[in-house]
């Protein structure tokens, strides 16, 4: 199962309008909403969160990436670096100053990334019953924009999955059951509440630096009985060290079913490609997680580098 497979399977889903998918309700916190979940985030959260921080240890979250990370075609990600108008050493001023400047030419969606509400939806629908036809525009979205997105700052909750279900790395392809994110949870002896972030442990991130290929070819993760169980919580965003949090070769002809329940029916984020390592060799279930998404104008997704701290 390749990238390429999941795209045309999503594709061919969306032409059939994903039959049997929940209508996308308006959003409990008015008609005009555009930031969802995000509405549960609260200086008292913040306050609550903060009293986490025993150390003061950091953990970034996110993954370099460069111009072979993995990405969901047809993405693609690259840095070119130039030396403007500094031909043969020219300098500038009296003072010789000399500079280097460099431009990306890509995607948003490409190694650790936040999914935006206007990401994906259903026949068309977006979070809050915004229609494709009234918000897209190749400039960038007119409603639901990532740069909407508030700061998140709040307490964020890994769940080791891969350990409850006896492994170190899940495979691709492998459900991570409701009863499996209930394990992880007595496990470590925390719930995801309100406002949380959640993060699922499945080990498979090490698979990148093994085969790249394999990595990006298929995922555990979980399914849409996972999603509507996470999104009961009434968390603000779910992530993994997956690049798309779901199981990858999917069952059956449902596809990114979860990602339409956290995103489109709930308004809850989704953070691809998280770095988990580090959190679960110092054994920490509990941070204080903090993330400033970029602010690009109407886009539908950010390469982002949130952090933990302990």
């Amino acid at each position: 199962m390749r990238f390429v497979i999941a795209l045309a399977a999503a594709a061919g889903c969306l032409a059939a309008t994903c039959a049997g998918a929940q209508e996308i309700p308006v959003s409990r916190w008015g008609a005009e909403d555009e930031i969802g979940a995000a509405n549960h985030l609260s200086p008292a959260k913040v306050q609550e969160a903060v009293k986490l921080v025993t150390t003061g240890k950091t953990y970034a979250l996110g993954i370099p990436i460069d111009r072979g990370t993995p990405a969901f075609p047809p993405r693609n990600f690259a840095v070119t670096v130039m030396a403007p108008n500094q031909p043969e050493g020219v300098t500038f001023g009296a003072n010789k100053m000399s500079y280097l400047d460099d431009m990306v030419t890509g995607w948003l969606g490409v190694g650790t990334q936040i999914d935006g509400l206007a990401h994906l939806g259903t026949d068309s629908t977006f979070y809050n019953r915004n229609r494709m036809k009234d918000i897209f525009d190749t400039t960038g979205v007119k409603k639901l924009g990532a740069h909407k997105i508030p700061p998140i700052v709040t307490r964020g909750v890994l769940l080791d999955v891969a350990k409850a279900k006896g492994k170190d790395r899940l495979m691709e392809g492998e459900l991570v059951t409701v009863d499996d994110i209930k394990a992880a949870e007595k496990a470590a002896g925390v719930t995801p509440g309100k406002g949380d972030v959640v993060v699922l442990h499945t080990g498979w991130l090490s698979m990148l630096g093994e085969d790249a290929k394999r990595f990006g070819a298929g995922e555990p993760g979980i399914d849409a009985e996972g999603a509507r169980y996470l999104a009961g919580k009434d968390v603000v965003a779910v992530g993994a060290d997956t690049w798309g949090v779901e199981a990858v070769p999917f069952k059956g002809d449902r596809v990114w079913e979860g990602h339409q329940i956290l995103l489109a029916q709930n308004g809850i984020y989704i953070l691809e490609t998280l770095d988990t390592r580090a959190l679960i060799r110092d054994g920490v279930s509990e941070f204080l997680f903090v993330l400033g998404a970029p602010r690009y104008v109407g886009s539908i997704q950010a390469i982002i580098n949130p952090v933990a701290i302990r």
